[in-house]
């Protein structure tokens, strides 16, 4: 056997004795236990606070590997709850949401950057009304996996973001008598995420 054989015997030997790379592996929004929030200041003075009560999608990641995070996530544009109907009447309005037209807000992750010991940012576009830009979010976790009662893998992660509403042709406005606008521009946006492993 000549030296070149062997040598290529043993890299051979070598590359099927390493062990296989990580799987990705898929995980379901579970829309009962997550919950999409958002900040925005009402009349320059106080925090209005309110939720979506129906988020969907996927997240995928190789585990150990938080550069491999991919997500795709869609809310419910009607289901947004401020706890007071005709506040919520009115962002499901074409004044904001516009609903009918458009019914959900969508995010889909391009790649991963910064990545920490407790997170990392997952950078991707965001479509609100038709209208997309791109975003960071800034991600804490996810948790190691744990099983359910029932025997489900789960994981648990928050993410958060701050965007002007303007980017996304959200532009109403009112005055207030003593300065300033009734809806601030900036809106904080705050997404507590439970995912179940999809079974195979």
């Amino acid at each position: 056997m000549t030296r070149a054989v062997r040598f290529f015997v043993a890299v051979l030997t070598l590359g099927l004795s390493l062990p296989a790379p990580a799987a990705a592996e898929t995980w379901v929004v579970d829309t009962a236990h997550t919950v999409s929030g958002f900040t925005v200041k009402h009349m320059m003075i106080a925090n209005v606070t309110g939720v979506f009560e129906v988020t969907k999608g996927t997240i995928e990641y190789k585990p150990g590997e938080p550069g491999s995070v991919k997500a795709d996530i869609t809310i419910e544009t009607k289901s947004v709850n401020t706890r007071i109907t005709r506040r919520d009447d009115d962002l499901r309005s074409d004044n904001f949401f516009s609903a009918d037209k458009f019914p959900t807000l969508v995010f889909r992750s391009k790649r991963v950057q910064n990545v920490r010991a407790d997170g990392f940012d997952l950078v991707g576009d965001l479509t609100i009304r038709d209208v997309t830009r791109e975003v960071v979010l800034k991600v804490d976790g996810p948790t190691a996996p744990i099983r359910d009662p029932q025997g489900n893998r789960r994981v648990g992660a928050n993410a958060s973001t701050t965007i002007n509403r303007k980017d996304f042709g959200i532009t109403w406005h009112r005055a207030i008598e003593a300065g300033g606008v009734v809806v601030g521009d900036e809106v904080k946006i705050n997404i507590d995420v439970e995912a179940i492993e999809k079974k195979s």
